[in-house]
């Protein structure tokens, strides 16, 4: 995937006409794309992402630098899942904490189930200076042995549950292959929720309406649309009862991704780290937990579905700039009046919330403005020139779809929010339409090899066995991955008596999507 193993590609910054429709432009701008979605993808990501000024490449493998760019739609995304837990999702009542990095190798052995799934990618601290340390110390991969041991030291009795705790921290997973920006990296940003009950009634309880939180975000503000389903027994989180997903899909790369995930802990850790409170009976009792989370994937996620040659294309929710205004000083213009009609525009915009800038750079000709801020994103564009003036109008060209229409300044501000409505539904509309266009039902192992290989979203019949699942992904292992479940949907198509399973030919016990994966 892009980026190799994890080092700036050698021919980011290098032509390649032959595939290249923007050429011209690159010419006339200095900017632009050598790579094209459709041509190469993983280049092009690469691309994108760095001369679009989200990241930049780090000295280490894995490991980038997130830009003022790509941290201001990460903060964003902050507030609105704040938003949504405090208000809008039942007042969840969840608190912000933060635990250390680091945790022992004997509390990250307790739960042996859930440190094999993590072992490979588990990075160890085993120096201080020139001394060895006498034990060393692990970096979290994730916080479910960090925390739960101050949890049985906090939760005592009935009246102390719930406890529901949420941090956004960093996590390091050192041991993977093909390291891509945002979506596979060494060390990344995200928001975790750890939560304990009484009932288990309760935890599955949470466990949806997360799982709901996360299908909002990814949908009402990344515009990139989501299945929400539960995972196999095999790609379940270790050590945990079972686990729920929301799963975007990528077309051009026909790559399935683990947008989210929301799991049922059950009562596993809880016996491990001797998690107990005293129901209103007086009796002892294990609690039921419950871990969650969202990471920096999420951005990843949305540049590939909405990104174009281009460059990035930003839903107007989460983009930090949501309206960029460009004066256009042709010769005997009076530059002096331009400049103070982008500012009064950049106010009034501001003065309603909406995030706007002008860019007032002397040196930059427009065109260049236009291609470096058609790069970045930015969802609208509005051009002030002296006719503009002279009619008391701006231009206002979407990112989107490229179209341009003229605002009289009176409607200035009611215009300027009903497009970048338009241009988030607009943009989710259409990456629905591409996802759908990708989904193929098979009911058969040939029509699942033929739409494998046209790099389909496969909704296949399947007897819901460990056994199989391994056996396909056997089957199918090769230069660009094995295929696997991603998720069984929540919403299950009917399933005729007598429908078979597409792997084994045993009785299917309900509809599961398949494919590769990030």
């Amino acid at each position: 995937m892009a980026g190799g193993k994890g080092d700036k590609p050698a021919n980011a910054n290098k032509s390649n006409a032959a595939a290249n429709p923007s050429k011209g432009r690159k010419k006339e701008t200095g900017l632009g794309l050598t790579n094209t979605k459709d041509g190469n993808f993983g280049e092009w990501y690469s691309e994108v992402v760095t001369n679009g000024e989200m990241i930049e490449y780090y000295n280490i493998s894995g490991c980038y630098i997130l830009r003022p760019w790509a941290m201001s739609i990460w903060e964003i995304m902050q507030v609105s899942i704040t938003i949504y837990i405090h208000a809008e999702i039942k007042k969840m009542k969840i608190k912000t904490c933060y635990f250390p990095l680091f945790v022992s190798n004997n509390v990250l052995q307790k739960e042996k189930d859930h440190i094999q799934g993590f072992a490979p990618e588990v990075a160890w601290v085993t120096r201080s200076g020139d001394s060895e340390l006498e034990i060393p110390i692990a970096i979290r991969p994730t916080s479910e042995t960090v925390m739960y041991p101050y949890f049985s030291k906090w939760i005592r009795g009935h009246r102390d549950l719930p406890l529901k705790l949420n941090q956004w921290c960093n996590v390091v997973r050192w041991e993977f292959s093909n390291p891509t920006p945002f979506i596979r990296s060494r060390e990344f940003l995200w928001q975790e929720g750890h939560t304990a009950f009484a009932t288990k009634e309760e935890a599955d309880t949470e466990v949806v309406e997360i799982l709901e939180l996360y299908r909002r975000l990814y949908e009402e503000y990344l515009a990139v649309p989501v299945v929400k389903g539960k995972k196999s027994e095999m790609e379940k989180f270790a050590g945990g009862l079972y686990t729920t997903s929301v799963e975007a899909f990528i077309p051009h790369s026909g790559r399935g991704v683990q947008g989210a995930t929301s799991h049922c802990l059950g009562q596993n850790f809880a016996k491990m780290f001797e998690i107990k409170f005293e129901d209103e009976k007086g009796e002892k009792a294990m609690v039921w937990q419950n871990s969650w989370a969202y990471s920096t994937r999420t951005i990843g996620v949305m540049v590939m579905v909405h990104g174009d040659d281009k460059g990035l294309v930003l839903p107007p929710k989460v983009a930090g700039v949501q309206v960029i205004v460009i004066h256009l000083p042709y010769s005997d213009a009076d530059v002096d009046a331009l400049v103070n009609a982008s500012l009064e525009t950049v106010k009034a915009l501001c003065d309603v919330g909406i995030r706007a800038e002008a860019d007032l750079r002397e040196n930059y000709k427009p065109g260049w403005k236009y291609a470096h801020w058609e790069m970045k994103g930015v969802p609208l564009r509005i051009e002030i020139g002296p006719r503009d003036i002279a009619k008391n109008q701006v231009c206002v060209a979407r990112r989107d779809n490229g179209k341009k229409i003229d605002i009289p300044m009176d409607d200035l501000v009611d215009k300027v929010k009903g497009l970048l409505d338009d241009v988030q539904q607009n943009m989710f509309e259409v990456a629905k339409q591409k996802r759908d266009a990708c989904v193929q039902v098979i009911k058969t192992w040939d029509e699942f090899i033929v739409a494998l290989a046209q790099k389909k979203l496969i909704l296949a019949p399947w007897c819901d066995e460990e056994e199989v699942e391994k056996d396909v992904k056997t089957k199918t292992k090769g230069e660009t991955g094995a295929a696997k479940t991603l998720c069984s949907p929540f919403e299950q198509p009917e399933l005729p008596k007598g429908t078979l399973c597409f792997a084994s030919g045993k009785p299917a016990k309900k509809w599961t999507y398949w494919g590769r994966s990030y």
